[in-house]
């Protein structure tokens, strides 16, 4: 089933721009098809093609399928110096499931500038091919500190490599689903000892990730898949 993306879906609706081009000229669709349109938040609408102008198409609604929000992971991660891997992270995790996605400005961080439409265009993608109904919220990058000290998510987590502790924990299956997860991932360089303790005086647990030493879009992954296979 291919999908299509309008977030401002009401009686009746269009695809414009890229996805008016993709089912028109790339696709193909004729007036009278069948479309399937999600709007991101749950929501998916199986509607007729009425009309086809130069720069977007009409559709009517048929039927309207309501899917339920089951994944309340908050993932903060220092973006990778390589854009390639945190985009790949986007694409990864959205298909796996994740609910909110926030790019994380740390002491060590070696990324401080996104492109913050394309990555949109890639969890949107990625969302599309693997029929997530919710996509996840991108937010702006966020200074550490201002992440930790504002945070009131139900559970929270830092994972990082740091030595010399036996306080770390595992995202189990006593995890409490119904309420938002917060996990924090470090950049290639690690979260600094400053960093950790400032997490862990806001409540913040320290996470295990396994054994291994993990690149950050490696570790984000785990996080994300630790979670999922839970409940």
């Amino acid at each position: 089933m291919q999908l299509f993306y309008n977030p401002t879906i009401e009686s009746d609706l269009q695809l414009e721009k890229e996805e008016h081009i993709h089912a028109t000229k790339v696709l193909r669709k004729k007036v009278g098809d069948t479309l399937f349109v999600m709007d991101g938040k749950g929501g998916l609408f199986e509607c007729i093609l009425t009309q086809i102008a130069s720069k977007k198409s009409k559709l009517s609604i048929e039927k309207h399928h309501k899917f339920d929000k089951t994944n309340n992971l908050h993932l903060a991660i220092a973006p990778t110096k390589n854009n390639n891997r945190m985009e790949w992270f986007l694409e990864k995790a959205t298909e796996i499931g994740i609910a909110e996605i926030t790019p994380l400005l740390c002491a060590r961080s070696e990324r401080k500038v996104l492109k913050k439409d394309r990555m949109e265009k890639i969890i949107l993608a990625a969302a599309k091919q693997s029929k997530s109904y919710h996509i996840p919220r991108l937010n702006d990058m966020i200074p550490f500190s201002d992440l930790v000290t504002s945070n009131n998510s139900h559970g929270q987590f830092i994972a990082h490599c740091e030595e010399g502790t036996d306080k770390k924990t595992i995202l189990d299956y006593s995890i409490d689903k119904t309420k938002t997860t917060l996990v924090l991932i470090g950049p290639e360089g690690d979260f600094t000892s400053e960093e950790i303790a400032l997490a862990q005086k806001n409540d913040f647990l320290e996470l295990s990730l396994g054994e291994s030493r993990l690149r950050t879009e490696t570790a984000a992954i785990v996080a994300t898949t630790h979670y999922n296979i839970t409940s």
